[in-house]
């Protein structure tokens, strides 16, 4: 844990190091590119070597998919309060996705010439479900889901599987109500692999999109361009403003719902203009992580990943928070809307005390799938908009076109293209 106050005198150069942290360490992007590599060259047979050397299943290319008699057990192992989460949380994850679906749209900004856009969903999208100490049931409903709602025909989800090749019964009955029309055993780097470059058993995607370790992330990274991605996020975190009023046990367990993560890499971090808050929230953080069962992922990030930020007032607090950027951003002070109105950058802002993050990963509405490291300033969290290609309508009349003849032909004298300005000028040629 540590303290970084305005009364400091290097408080911004201490700010700025904060600022500056990555979505993955950059060493290891040379392992994954040899992964890549040897998927992309040699498919099924790399898949199954990978699949035994990381995950320890020993799949044949047959056991890649998980077939629908699986699905249904699984569906059997799932009991019904389980079942009745992930109803809901699809209910309101899509009921918040249909509200925000892309509309055809144009209009004549002058005679004779239409523009507009219209939008058409992907055909073939990949999701990748994390799995591991921590399978993200919730992230189902936070991809595929949204993906459905946005009418992807072909929602193909990757998740990586136990030793022997079992997967967790509720992803697959997620994935199943969501809407997944293919499922895959297979994770990490060589999933990613597969989903970006295709095999003779397994078609390429034309994007990939959820959340992953290092290793994932790096892999989304570096096969952008082969395929679109959603983002480039890292590591989970968590920034919390609260002034004197802040509930300490409230803030403590919410900087813990995302310290318990697992990478070990994660961040809490609280901005406060309250120093005896900062006392409070160190004794709750070391009193309620005593009863958390991940204690040992805890007790990493509570020594290396901790900050409290004392600022003079709420608009430095909020100057902070932008430039920090965070994944999770909650405000519990007064007038809690007026300092979120002053933040120009976070993944999700989590107003008042009775928003805690958890509602944001699971129930709410918008996705969980978000950006962090800072990259909030350039990335948004994954949206219905984010399964839609946008395709620009131009339709131009003969009397529009005639009246904007002589600028187009300019253009192209400017930059040297004449076949550009032929292109245009052709058209009235026997006008000569």
């Amino acid at each position: 844990m540590r303290l970084i106050s305005y009364k400091q005198k290097n408080f911004d150069a201490l700010l700025e190091k904060l600022y500056q942290r990555p979505s993955y360490p950059p060493e290891i992007e040379n392992a994954v590119k040899l992964i890549l590599a040897d998927v992309q060259l040699n498919g099924n047979t790399a898949i199954k070597r990978y699949a035994l050397e990381f995950d320890k299943a020993d799949l044949s290319t047959r056991r890649f998919a998980v077939s629908e008699e699986e699905i249904k057990k699984a569906g059997k192992q799932v009991d019904k309060e389980c079942k009745a989460a992930i109803k809901a949380a699809l209910r309101n994850i899509s009921a918040f996705a249909k509200r925000k679906i892309p509309k055809p749209w144009s209009f004549s900004p002058r005679p004779g010439v239409i523009v507009g856009e219209r939008y058409e969903p992907f055909s073939r999208v990949g999701v990748y479900i994390p799995g591991g100490s921590a399978p993200l049931v919730s992230t189902v409903v936070h991809t595929a889901g949204i993906a459905k709602a946005a009418g992807v025909e072909e929602i193909v989800a990757i998740t990586p599987p136990g030793p022997g090749g079992t997967v967790h019964p509720a992803i697959l009955y997620a994935l199943n109500k969501a809407g997944a029309t293919e499922i895959y055993r297979l994770g990490g780097v060589y999933g990613i692999a597969a989903l970006a470059y295709g095999t003779k058993t397994i078609d390429k995607v034309e994007k990939i999109v959820g959340p992953g370790n290092a290793y994932v992330t790096a892999a989304k990274k570096l096969v952008y361009g082969d395929v679109a991605i959603d983002m480039v996020a890292g590591p989970s975190e968590i920034m919390v403003i609260a002034d004197a009023d802040g509930n300490p046990d409230f803030i403590a367990a919410d900087m813990l719902s995302q310290i318990e993560h697992g990478s070990g890499l994660e961040q809490a971090v609280l901005v406060t203009t309250s120093i005896e808050l900062v006392d409070k929230v160190k004794l709750a953080l070391k009193r309620q992580a005593k009863k958390l069962k991940r204690g040992k992922t805890i007790q990493k990030v509570m020594k290396n990943g901790v900050y409290f930020i004392e600022v003079k007032d709420f608009e430095q607090a909020a100057n902070v928070a932008s430039n920090y950027a965070p994944e999770h951003l909650e405000i519990m002070c007064r007038q809690a809307g007026n300092v979120a109105k002053n933040v120009k950058a976070a993944g999700a802002i989590f107003i008042g005390r009775w928003t805690p993050e958890p509602v944001g990963d699971f129930m709410a509405g918008p996705s969980h799938v978000l950006p962090t490291g800072g990259s909030a300033k350039y990335f948004s969290g994954l949206t219905v908009e984010s399964f839609f290609r946008r395709m620009s309508i131009l339709n131009y009349l003969r009397p529009a076109l005639k009246n904007e003849l002589p600028m187009i032909e300019k253009f192209a004298e400017m930059e040297g293209l004449d076949a550009h300005g032929n292109s245009a000028k052709v058209r009235f040629d026997e006008e000569a």
